[in-house]
């Protein structure tokens, strides 16, 4: 594995505590010295999407020193910035999150001293994003549903999408509520969704907290 891949490893097993910690916290100081910036992002498919992202933009994050770390779910940020932040490593950090997740990012950022009574754009200026309402609505506003089928149909997923559609409680939703519904229906196929969406972006639309994130790491 990769230097920053172990890093990402040490920090997630720090982070959860348990017998292995503190030889997982000793990893991650070993390796740290490579790293130039944390991105602390809710899930996978925060980090497959920003990832493709730099791609397209010519751009490797690993190769960079920047450590894309999925937190396991928002309600864990407290710990990793534990881990991660002034009293942990004491590197850089930078996120993304779901509206309905911001509350906790506020919360712990003040907490460990990066912030007091962070507006929106008080996050952004600390380099944390915020998704309306999730990746997976961003990334479908900015293609719009129409693209994002024909993303489906190459995917080979056309069939359960409209088997998905054809549900009682889908019928009457909007094509985007059943897109973003699907995209959450089996494990992966929001990691699968969020590069294939991401490749298949306009690079002069793409979703804000995404393009903010990307440039300010």
């Amino acid at each position: 594995m990769d230097e920053l891949g172990r890093f990402r490893r040490a920090v997630v097993a720090w982070a959860a505590g348990g017998a292995g910690a503190d030889e997982a916290a000793a990893a991650a100081r070993e390796l740290s010295g490579g790293v130039r910036t944390i991105v602390l992002v809710e899930g996978n498919s925060d980090q497959v999407a920003l990832e493709a992202l730099a791609m397209r933009h010519g751009r490797d994050l690993d190769a960079e020193g920047v450590a894309v770390v999925p937190l396991g779910g928002a309600t864990n940020i407290g710990r990793f910035l534990d881990v991660c932040g002034p009293t942990g490593l004491g590197l850089p950090l930078a996120g993304l999150c779901d509206i309905g997740e911001e509350r906790h990012f506020r919360r712990h950022l003040g907490r460990v001293g990066l912030g007091s009574g962070l507006s929106q754009a008080g996050l952004e200026t600390l380099g944390f994003h915020v998704c309306v309402a999730d990746l997976e609505d961003e990334l479908i506003r900015a293609l719009g549903a129409e693209s994002v089928q024909e993303v489906i149909e190459a995917q080979g997923e056309m069939r359960p999408f409209l088997t998905f559609q054809g549900q009682p409680a889908q019928r009457e939703r909007p094509v985007e509520h059943q897109l973003r519904r699907f995209m959450g229906t089996h494990s992966g196929r929001k990691a699968l969704y969020a590069g294939a969406l991401v490749a298949h972006l306009d690079l002069e639309r793409v979703p804000r907290p995404l393009d903010r994130l990307l440039t300010h790491v």
